[in-house]
């Protein structure tokens, strides 16, 4: 069912609903086939890192944003950035990884309004432990099941989908 974009003027100028533009067999199938990917490659990386680690893969995303960061220290803003997740998620993340010792926060000196998350050094030392173990994962269920080729398609759909999510929609039309 493919409808039309723009919405229909009925009886006395009200603008009436445009029938949605249904997805063909063929984009529902790889609509569902991400959405399917997008479900079961976080859960199994997820249940890999608690297995072998005790770390939830946000956990880890964040112990590997501060291992990237300058001086392994960035504001918590920037780090929810990062992982994509909330500061209220992330700070319950980080509460539990400065209780391991693995993270620690502590105040801007040049803006005390911004809160620093900083990777100890025992943060390190877990990451590196933790890392050949989530790479050989990654490997496993993404690398090794594509082609050269494909793993290059992929990385070019993934950036076409990303810039889409990263540029603000167009305004809307007064009516």
């Amino acid at each position: 069912m493919d409808g039309g974009r723009e919405p229909a003027v009925g009886a006395g100028g009200r603008v009436t609903p445009a029938e949605p533009r249904w997805l063909r067999d063929s984009e529902r199938t790889a609509w569902r086939g991400l959405i399917n990917v997008m479900t079961r490659l976080p859960a199994a990386l997820d249940a890999q890192l608690r297995r072998d680690a005790g770390l939830s893969h946000f956990e880890y995303s964040v112990l590997v944003g501060l291992s990237e960061a300058p001086n392994r220290t960035l504001a918590m803003a920037r780090l929810a950035e990062f992982t994509c997740g909330s500061l209220s998620r992330l700070s319950h993340a980080v509460k539990r990884l400065e209780d391991r010792g693995w993270v620690r926060r502590f105040p801007c000196a040049a803006d005390g309004r911004v809160t620093n998350a900083i990777l100890t050094d025992l943060g390190f030392e877990k990451l590196a432990a933790t890392a050949p173990g989530h790479v050989e994962t990654v490997r496993d269920l993404v690398v090794e099941a594509l082609s050269r080729d494909q793993l290059n398609q992929l990385t070019a759909i993934c950036g076409q989908v990303l810039d889409r999510l990263d540029t603000p929609p167009p305004p809307t039309r007064p009516c």
